[in-house]
């Protein structure tokens, strides 16, 4: 059985406001151990009337923490889409909407994504003793070929994906005159982009400015829709796990990587503030402390664009 989490870990007495009698979808949450699985676990184990579990790829990890919520007495329903393919998205609207009583959620997050194995962005490959002409260009060939295919279906999963989910579900918070609060799930590498990960630096950047695009969009309509940027830290998952003990990997931000069910009650202490006040915010959640006693707190990242004049 391919679930491993403790429930009883994502009971955060004093914020079920956060998800209490809510519908609530997460994208990219079937990976058992992932950043999904839990922001899907604290919204069943703190209320939430009804949980979308989605996944492309993870069924089986999908389809346990569907079962395990269940058995915790929660109401949750396994969805498996393609975020970037928009037909198994529009196909999906109606299963959704009937999962959910019929009618639309109230707070999507928008958290699938990919990580690249990481490459020498710009630079040459080294040369191999021995090796011929032909046969590195031929190596160079095959690894430019595959490292930006690599970024390009990173870039894809979370740009295409987040936009996607955004138009289907905001069009149908504005027809149904159904409020609905959007959460886009970056990283701190969007600001201090770390060396190897091009495609996963720019697609966690552009999702920064998503809020902002929506509510331009909108127009007078923009008060029906909110939505924030969260950028998170290093955290505990699958893919992540290699790191865990490489203080050269993210020794410059915090003290150690931080287990799913801390990220996901500091984004549930989060969704407890109103939903005006996060609207249009990048919100970036700090670890500091030590090793044993972390100090986890959110400040508000201003992202400001300034003019400088040319002599020439």
């Amino acid at each position: 059985m391919a679930y491993t989490a403790d429930f009883q870990q994502f009971k955060f007495p004093g914020m079920a406001a956060s998800f209490a009698g809510k519908r609530v979808l997460i994208t990219g949450s079937g990976k058992d151990g992932g950043i999904g699985q839990a922001l899907a676990l604290a919204a069943a184990a703190n209320g939430a009337s009804a949980v979308g579990v989605h996944f492309h790829n993870s069924y089986r990890d999908g389809f346990d923490l569907v079962d395990a919520i269940r058995r915790h007495g929660a109401s949750a329903f396994a969805l498996q889409a393609d975020v970037t393919n928009t037909r198994d998205l529009w196909a999906s609207r109606s299963y959704v909407i009937e999962q959910m009583g019929n009618k639309g959620p109230d707070i999507i997050i928008c958290n699938s994504g990919l990580t690249e194995k990481g490459y020498r962005f710009g630079r040459a490959l080294p040369e191999i003793e021995g090796e011929g002409r032909a046969e590195r260009r031929a190596r160079v060939r095959r690894e430019f070929i595959e490292n930006l295919a690599e970024s390009s279906l990173v870039m894809n999963t979370k740009i295409e994906g987040f936009v996607a989910m955004t138009h289907l579900w905001a069009g149908e918070a504005l027809y149904h005159k159904h409020p609905l609060q959007l959460l886009y799930i970056s990283s701190m590498q969007a600001l201090e982009p770390g060396s190897s990960v091009p495609g996963y630096v720019v697609a966690n950047w552009a999702v920064l400015k998503l809020p902002e695009i929506l509510k331009v969009n909108l127009g007078k309509s923009s008060d029906m829709v909110s939505a924030a940027s969260l950028m998170l830290p290093f955290i505990r998952t699958g893919m992540t796990e290699e790191y865990a003990d490489n203080i050269k990997v993210f020794g410059r931000w915090q003290p150690r990587m931080l287990e799913p069910f801390e990220a996901a009650r500091s984004v549930a202490q989060l969704l407890g503030r109103s939903s005006p006040e996060l609207n249009l915010g990048n919100f970036k959640l700090g670890v500091g402390g030590t090793v044993d006693a972390l100090e986890l707190a959110w400040s508000r990242i201003n992202i400001t664009v300034s003019e400088e004049s040319l002599s020439w």
